[in-house]
């Protein structure tokens, strides 16, 4: 392959919205993938609107792409039920082999070349660049952008892993059952020291993915912990396998040296309770594609991550405290929701919607 100005190592949503976002610029990317279509992952797969206005910004064409329009987020515990619309349009629920399809064949429009089953094996730095060896042989570029997942082999090799927190770390599995979505609503139950994530992802589908710290356990076993959600699925067919992920916090030093970047989940992973991986990844992958396409140093990329990931790890401190303090958590959903609009501040942070009015309501539990 002949040296090129980018190659883009994974062809997940954040490095296939690098690489159209640099050939748009007139930088040529190449994305070489480990696996082969289609691209799964264990996630919770809604995507909040300001993500469905960046797909539609890459080219994906939001009109085919088999979804669930979501109207806004829904908090549940024994005691508490709190609900939101979003503001500035609907979000999207989608199975990741479809978003991923999606993505690929915006890829595709745009002239991004892509090079499937193609594995990284190792690579090193020098004056020119990055010289990089694959199971397809060798490859020489400018620059190496990684956007290869949670476990980053290219976060590692560049001496920019931080070590893992002393503390328990969680994990998440997700399974779809063949169901009519009950709700246009992201539902998050909450139990002491699990979540359920609720998305609907189709007309006749729903995800399911759970959350906890600790050891494994079977997607089935988990289910019973939340009655209310237990008899809603009650009697519904499986519509996938179990796919499971984690651990979820991975630290970064940094997000690039001279002639490496990081993009996505490689970048450093907090936690998955926000939902916000995805749009997430989209904003940093133009940021970093903005400042390649100009010229500037790799440098000015750190600060940008830190501008534009700022909503996304704050809102992620405030539910990890009540993930790790279920009985403070419990008492502020009691207060939430007497006054609602404390609520509405919390959740437009969490859908980053900071202008508009979004809508909140706050009641009692369904049964």
């Amino acid at each position: 392959m002949p040296e090129l100005d980018v190659l883009v190592v994974g062809a997940g949503p954040a490095g296939l919205a690098t690489a159209i976002g640099l050939v748009r610029r007139g930088v040529r990317a190449v994305v070489v993938e480990a696996r082969v279509p289609p691209l799964d992952k264990a996630c919770g797969e809604g995507i909040m609107p300001a993500g469905v206005h960046m797909l539609a910004e890459l080219g994906v064409d939001l009109a085919k792409l088999e979804s669930a329009p979501l109207r806004g987020i829904r908090f549940l515990d024994a005691r508490s039920d709190l609900a939101g619309t979003f503001a500035t349009g609907e979000g999207l629920g989608v199975r990741r082999t479809r978003l991923s399809e999606a993505l690929l064949a915006a890829a595709r429009r745009a002239g991004v070349e892509i090079c499937f089953d193609c594995r990284l094996i190792d690579w090193q730095q020098d004056a020119a660049g990055v010289r990089v060896h694959t199971s397809l042989g060798e490859i020489r570029a400018r620059l190496l952008v990684g956007a290869d997942g949670l476990g980053s082999r290219i976060r590692s090799r560049a001496g920019l892993a931080l070590p893992p927190p002393d503390r328990r770390q969680r994990f998440g599995i997700r399974r779809h059952f063949r169901i009519r979505p009950w709700s246009d609503f992201v539902e998050v139950h909450w139990g002491d020291g699990i979540e359920a994530y609720v998305t609907p992802v189709a007309s006749d589908e729903v995800g399911v993915a759970f959350l906890w710290s600790g050891t494994g356990s079977p997607h089935d076993s988990l289910l019973p912990r939340f009655p209310l959600l237990a008899r809603r699925l009650a009697g519904a067919d499986y519509a996938s396998s179990v796919r499971g992920a984690g651990p979820f916090w991975q630290g970064a030093r940094a997000r690039a040296t001279t002639n490496v970047a990081l993009v996505g989940d490689a970048a450093g992973y907090t936690d998955a309770v926000t939902g916000e991986g995805i749009t997430l990844g989209l904003r940093c992958a133009d940021a970093l594609a903005e400042i390649i396409s100009t010229g500037g140093p790799l440098a000015q990329y750190e600060a940008a991550w830190w501008r534009v990931s700022r909503v996304h790890r704050t809102f992620a401190a405030l539910l990890g405290f009540g993930v790790a303090h279920p009985t403070l958590r419990r008492a502020a959903f009691a207060a939430l929701g007497v006054v609602p609009a404390a609520f509405e501040g919390l959740l437009r942070i969490a859908a980053d919607e900071a202008s508009g009015k979004a809508r909140w309501t706050a009641s009692r539990p369904s049964v």
